[in-house]
């Protein structure tokens, strides 16, 4: 499913986005992941981003805001300073407790 997901101010155009409750520390929590590309130009805003790793997230179409921390990422490249680079990002977010 692709669906737009806006993490703090960055919208990002997710696909094979999908949600489930966890339980943690004995709280049901939201758990979203999906994957999205980034290019080389957006590198240093995402991965800035995602570093910070406390977020306000929203996905206006199926949840309201909430705050999350990451729960898995990945990426398929690790040098997107070269121009013209895209590089596909799989990011699992977690509902903070």
């Amino acid at each position: 499913m692709n669906q737009k997901v806006i993490i703090n101010d960055l919208t990002i155009n997710a696909v094979n986005y999908h949600e489930e409750t966890v339980t943690k520390e004995g709280k049901d929590l939201l758990k979203i992941g999906f994957d999205f590309k980034v290019r080389s130009d957006e590198s240093h805003d995402v991965t800035t981003l995602l570093y910070k790793n406390d977020f306000t997230v929203q996905v206006p179409e199926r949840i309201p805001e909430f705050s999350a921390t990451i729960h898995k990422y990945s990426t398929s490249i690790t040098n997107l300073y070269e121009e013209g680079a895209v590089g596909d990002f799989k990011l699992e977010l977690i509902e903070k407790v």
